[in-house]
């Protein structure tokens, strides 16, 4: 069974930072671009960052400039810095795998930001 395993979120306030942590198998890290998303309080998932196997980056427009995601490939895992947070990068934060076949999701980290 394909295991994403997030860790690093929490209570911070605004202006603060955290960084989010996503760790999963060798095989599937391999293969994988890798990806940060977040569902606010009665809101749909929406894409926070992406990161591919070569390394290329993709945010979204609320996260450029703020946050910051990398992969270490030694240890299977990606990263999400996020910097200057903001009472509205409250949410859960899923980690996600994309794969030729199927996507993986982990089940989410908690950041709540307050004002």
């Amino acid at each position: 069974q394909v295991q994403l395993v997030e860790s690093g979120g929490g209570l911070v306030q605004a202006g603060g930072s955290l960084r989010l942590a996503c760790a999963t198998s060798r095989i599937i890290f391999s293969i994988s671009n890798m990806g940060w998303y977040r569902q606010a309080p009665g809101k749909q998932r929406e894409l926070v960052a992406t990161i591919a196997r070569g390394g290329s980056t993709n945010y979204a427009d609320s996260a450029k400039g703020r946050f910051t995601i990398s992969r270490d490939n030694a240890m299977n895992t990606v990263y999400l810095q996020m910097n200057s947070l903001k009472p509205e990068d409250t949410g859960v934060y899923y980690c996600n795998a994309v794969t030729v076949g199927p996507d993986y999701w982990g089940k989410g980290t908690l950041v709540t930001v307050s004002s």
